[in-house]
């Protein structure tokens, strides 16, 4: 809820309440627009259990659509400062992540009682140790829930800071301008793409979840070797 005050033409002072729904992307974007798109996606880079509710994808890709311009709307958000917001929001969040990771993240991660919370620290891990760590940080971008974990356990285990924080941002911006850049293509090239949203965007989140086939078929190949 967010509470909003003024004064009426009688000098009165007007509260106003407005609801905003964290986890739904049209509520963040309607009532905050493109600082909605920065602090969500902060907090969804590394901010653990948090950030597992927040949109991340299904955020980014509807606000590029928001910031198009068709033959009978002018653009909703400003595309620069969609860009800039998810730029700053992915790197600073994925930053704060890694230091949450290092300073008592593994203790964190071991105390939760969130299996789904556990699952993607299982993931992340195997992920790193599967593609090394400039890849892992890469490609974990764009995997769901792994994405908001990643970091931290980056951190837990030692992963340089050097290292860390150089492929961190190279996968955060690949990441944030590019799901911006294509809800924008789409949104200014196909008219009434605002009514396929929901598909697109379950699309999207199925294309990002390619990237764990390998790890998950090698998991449970393991499992039916012990």
């Amino acid at each position: 809820m967010l509470e909003v005050r003024a004064r009426d033409l009688d000098g009165r002072e007007v509260i106003a309440v407005i609801a905003v729904n964290p986890m739904d992307s049209d509520s963040v974007l309607a009532t905050f627009g493109a600082l909605g798109v920065l602090v969500v996606i902060l907090a969804e880079s590394g901010l653990l259990v948090v950030g597992f509710f927040l949109p991340g994808d299904t955020l980014l890709f509807p606000a590029g659509v928001l910031c198009a311009a068709t033959a009978d709307q002018a653009p909703r958000l400003v595309l620069w400062q969609v860009l800039l917001c998810a730029a700053v929001g992915a790197v600073v969040g994925g930053q704060i992540g890694y230091l949450l990771g290092r300073h008592g993240g593994r203790a964190l991660l071991a105390r939760t009682s969130k299996r789904r919370v556990r699952d993607a620290a299982a993931r992340a891990e195997k992920l790193l140790a599967r593609y090394g760590y400039g890849k892992a940080l890469v490609i974990g971008r764009f995997i769901p829930l792994v994405r908001t974990v990643l970091h931290p356990a980056a951190g837990a285990l030692g992963v340089p800071v050097r290292t860390f924080t150089i492929w961190q941002i190279v996968g955060g911006l690949l990441w944030s301008q590019a799901l911006v850049l294509a809800g924008y293509t789409l949104g200014a090239s196909v008219p009434g793409i605002d009514a396929y949203l929901l598909p697109l965007v379950a699309l999207v989140v199925v294309l990002s979840l390619l990237p764990l086939l390998p790890v998950l078929t090698e998991s449970r190949r393991s499992k039916r070797d012990r």
